[in-house]
Formats: C-alpha cells, sequence, structure tokens
C-alpha cells in the first residue's frame, strides 16, 4: 500500500508497506424483514430536506459551540500537506517507555531487493540494542508519529497516536483513595498463582464470531434463507431472469391477442417451460437469430403497457 525508504543516520532502507492486522469483526447488513432487500440511505441535507449529490459535498468543521464551518477543496489544499516517502528515525528508546495506550495500527515493512542487507542491519540493531525507533512517517498525506520494532524477524511499523488523543485518567472515578487489606491482597496473590501461566493466542476464541457462523450455517442446512434480491432502478419488482423472459413473452402474445397463462401460477406453467427453453436454444449457435428476434418482439409491446399504466 505504500512504498518508501527508512532512513538512520546515513543509511538507507528502500521498503514497502503492508498492513499487518485484519479485523474479523462480524458485521451485519440492514435489511427489509420480509424480502431480505438492503437498506439504503441517501444523502439528504438536515437544512433544505433536498438529496445531495456527490460534487455538492463538503468537509465541515463543526465548532465546539456548535456553529459549522464549510472547508472547499482549495481550503484543505492550503493545509501542510507531508507527501514524503521517507521514514525519518528520531531516535532509539527503551521500549518500556512508549505506553501501549498510545499503539495504533501496525504495519509490515519489506525490504526491497537492493536493500536486504541493511534491512537485516536495522532489525538486528534493534534486535540487540532492545529498543524500538521513534521515526515520524507520512501516511496518506499526514505526517505522524511512529515507532520500528521487530516481530517474528519482520520490522513493524507501529503507529501512534498523539499524547493528546489519550483521554485523562482523571476522568474515571474510581471511588476515591480505596486499597485493598494486606489479607484481602494475600489472597487475592495466591488466586493470581493459580492462574498463572505464559501468553498463548492459540488458547483464545472468539466464540461470538464462531456462533454466527454456525447459525448461519445452520440457517442455510435448513433452508431458512433468502436469496439476495436484484435491484430494480427506480425500485420496481425483483424478478429473476426466467420470470422475466415469461413476463416478456407473455405481454408480447397479449398484444397479438394470443392467449396467455393465467397469473396464479405465476405465469410460469405454460410460459416459463418456454422460457426455460429459449434460454437452453440459446446456446446452440444455430437459434441465435431466432432468439434475437423473440427477445425483440417481447420488449417492444412492453414500453405502450408501461405507459399505459
Amino acid at each position: 500500500m505504500w512504498k518508501g525508504a527508512v532512513s538512520f543516520g546515513l543509511v538507507n532502507v528502500p521498503v514497502k508497506l503492508y498492513s499487518a492486522t485484519e479485523n474479523h469483526d462480524i458485521s451485519f447488513r440492514q435489511v427489509h424483514r420480509v424480502d431480505a432487500g438492503q437498506i439504503r440511505y441517501k444523502r439528504t441535507c438536515s437544512v433544505c430536506g433536498e438529496v445531495v449529490p456527490y460534487e455538492d459535498v463538503a468537509k465541515g468543521y463543526e465548532t465546539e459551540d456548535g456553529r459549522m464551518v464549510v472547508l472547499t477543496d482549495e481550503d484543505l489544499a492550503s493545509l501542510p500537506n507531508q507527501s514524503s516517502k521517507e521514514v525519518s528515525v528520531t531516535k532509539f528508546v527503551p521500549a518500556d517507555q512508549v505506553d501501549p495506550m498510545l499503539f495504533d495500527k501496525a504495519y509490515y515493512l519489506e525490504p526491497e531487493k537492493a536493500a536486504v542487507k541493511a534491512y537485516a542491519l536495522l532489525r538486528d540493531a534493534l534486535q540487540s540494542a532492545e529498543r524500538v525507533a521513534l521515526v515520524t512517517v507520512s501516511i496518506r498525506t499526514r505526517m505522524t508519529m511512529a515507532l520500528l520494532r521487530v516481530h517474528d524477524g519482520v520490522i513493524v511499523l507501529q503507529t501512534l497516536m498523539w499524547p493528546d488523543e489519550i483521554r485523562s485518567a482523571s476522568l474515571v472515578d474510581v471511588g476515591g483513595d480505596v486499597h485493598a487489606t494486606e489479607r484481602e491482597l494475600a489472597m487475592a496473590n495466591m488466586l493470581v498463582d493459580s492462574l498463572s501461566g505464559d501468553y498463548d493466542p492459540s488458547e483464545l476464541e472468539d466464540d461470538y464470531a464462531a456462533a454466527v457462523q454456525a447459525l448461519v450455517a445452520s440457517k442455510l442446512e435448513g433452508g431458512d434463507v433468502a436469496a439476495a434480491p436484484a435491484e430494480v432502478e427506480g425500485g420496481g419488482e425483483v424478478v429473476d431472469l426466467l420470470e422475466a423472459l415469461a413476463r416478456s413473452v407473455d405481454r408480447a402474445k397479449a398484444a397479438r391477442g394470443e392467449p396467455v397463462a393465467p397469473a396464479s401460477d405465476g405465469g410460469a406453467t405454460t410460459t416459463g417451460a418456454a422460457a426455460k427453453a429459449t434460454t437452453k436454444a440459446t446456446t446452440k449457435p444455430t437459434t441465435k437469430a431466432t432468439t434475437k428476434a423473440t427477445t425483440k418482439s417481447a420488449a417492444k409491446p412492453a414500453e405502450p403497457k408501461r405507459q399505459a399504466g
């Protein structure tokens, strides 16, 4: 997702940036309970109520007193725009001095082929010094603080939140200056000792995600699932291809004064069978002309009927 170079002193290491994490959080779509159609939202203005096209959408900054300041593209272009592809090392600091609360997004750094030796030098230096490199980097045009650390033999660029983005712990009410008694603390330490062990991430499981997947699988096996309906422009009915062909043939027959299958059977008993036969026939090269002629004759009478309705 990004190419640049790590520079420390006179050493320059060309690298590629890859996201080191992915979100497996379960997300649901909002759908119509009746037919499983997805719920769509329009961009409407809260003042005039009109639907706003993308070209009229601007960025707005809301002040603390509730006023909205509209920022144009020209305004945003005047802001400091950091587009440098250099990861510049500021200093090497002990890892335990960086509060994990500041950690944001993790990225893997991969060396360019010509920079494998320099990459290994930086990685090994970080490990032997037992320090992390505090760096500045520009990602998506905004300069941010980050650190370089080693994970499984790979250098990781870990972006950091700015200190003022961490809310003060003083905002939390812990009930005053309350502490455990010596006896309570001794019992708690015994409990900690009995539950102590090494960290093994393989022992942890996202049981909610597993339960959702099991629930979806059971519904699929039981047939309790609605096929995602095709969306029709303008909010018309949703039909599949065979049904659309059947209805088109029915309209063509009606326009010529020929009998049409009753609507109670879905219009698919006689006409539907003909539509299936027509669909199969389209796979044969010798009937392409016949299929095109049928499609055109079926489509033409449809317009007068829509106008009449």
